[in-house]
């Protein structure tokens, strides 16, 4: 398995990829994970380097497992070794498809990408949303198999002690994609419903970006209100989410989204977007969805279900919260644990790789 950076990154690609490593071994598989270095969006020589030497010493035939972000720029390496390895591309959701490239960025990542994933012979994902996109970017049908992420046993989220005002819960790394800005411009609209709401997630992947959004709480005085902790340890998370009284994120696409299984398992309501797979990830019974970047429309999501004011999808706000909690707690019993996404995974290796050593 080949992944850019260190494995034990805290974002919802990396916990897969750890989570499906750690499966593979318990299987009886013998598992080398390679940590490249060098940076891989946008590419540079460092990271072609460590690609291509990795590559290199791997014995023929080997299956090589290799996460999308550190291929999708670097074809080249790929062109070079793909007929003596069986290569396999592990894609959470295409480069190409992430917020904030320009048109001309956009176009240079798309044929990249498109280079790359021809030379593999199987490309593992994690939802039929990217499974289809696969299709949609020329690789067969056939090359493609989904395999979407497993969920830990959690119990109900609690909720915040009697008389404290609810708790929103985003866990999202602050970069563009997640659409902080565009929560903190919704959260602007309701100062006069009582709330608190923390943000957990890197402020390092995109730190300008992560400075501007930290400054547009401070302009609408809500910086008392809204909190940016950084990336947070398991347990600290874990409190987090039970203290919670509903899951907001607002990401302009997902691939899957792995924070949302995480608070659905935890029973807790969901207020999303339509952006990529969210939709799939999350039915309609579970979650209130908003277009992307559309802070009106997800300010008026929101405020019933806080203010527990009358709203329009049937009945008061607190009835609708708890019926978003009830069935994210049903829609939990469907989702696949970790260990039956890591046996589905290895099955779909050895189907997509049956001569591989």
């Amino acid at each position: 398995m080949l992944v850019p950076g260190p494995l034990a990154q805290l974002t919802g690609g990396y916990v897969y990829d750890t989570r499906m490593a750690a499966g593979l071994r318990h299987l009886g598989w013998e598992l080398t994970v390679h940590e490249l270095t060098g940076n891989f969006a946008p590419a540079d020589s460092q990271a072609e380097t460590a690609l291509s030497r990795t590559l290199s010493e791997l014995p023929t035939g080997a299956r090589v497992l290799i996460d999308g972000l550190a291929m999708g720029e670097l074809p080249k390496p790929l062109r070079e070794h793909h007929q003596r390895l069986q290569l396999l591309a592990l894609v959470h959701h295409l480069l190409a498809d992430e917020t904030g490239l320009t048109s001309n960025e956009q176009a240079r990542v798309a044929a990249s990408e498109r280079e790359a994933l021809a030379t593999c012979i199987g490309i593992l994902v994690t939802s039929n949303f990217t499974a289809r996109r696969m299709r949609m970017v020329g690789v067969p049908p056939a090359h493609v198999r989904t395999v979407i992420p497993g969920t830990d046993p959690a119990r109900p989220a609690q909720g915040p002690s009697p008389g404290v005002p609810p708790q929103l819960l985003c866990v999202a790394s602050v970069i563009p994609r997640k659409g902080q800005d565009v929560l903190i411009r919704a959260l602007a609209q309701l100062k006069n419903v009582a709330w608190t709401c923390v943000c957990v997630g890197s402020l390092t992947r995109a730190p300008a970006y992560a400075v501007a959004v930290q400054n547009e709480a401070r302009k609408y005085n809500l910086s008392d209100r809204i909190s940016f902790i950084g990336e947070s340890t398991p347990s600290v998370l874990d409190k987090l989410y039970d203290g919670s009284s509903l899951f907001v994120l607002a990401s302009h696409y997902e691939g899957y989204g792995i924070a949302l299984t995480e608070a659905v398992v935890r029973g807790l309501p969901i207020v999303s977007t339509t952006g990529g797979a969210i939709p799939e990830t999350i039915p309609s019974e579970v979650g209130v969805l908003v277009q992307p970047a559309d802070h009106n429309a997800l300010a008026k999501a929101l405020k019933p279900l806080l203010s527990h004011d009358s709203d329009e999808y049937g009945g008061s706000g607190k009835n609708r919260l708890a019926k978003l909690a009830s069935a994210s707690r049903n829609h939990a019993t469907s989702l696949p644990d970790w260990g039956q996404a890591a046996r589905q995974f290895a099955e779909t290796i050895l189907d997509l790789t049956p001569d591989g050593t």
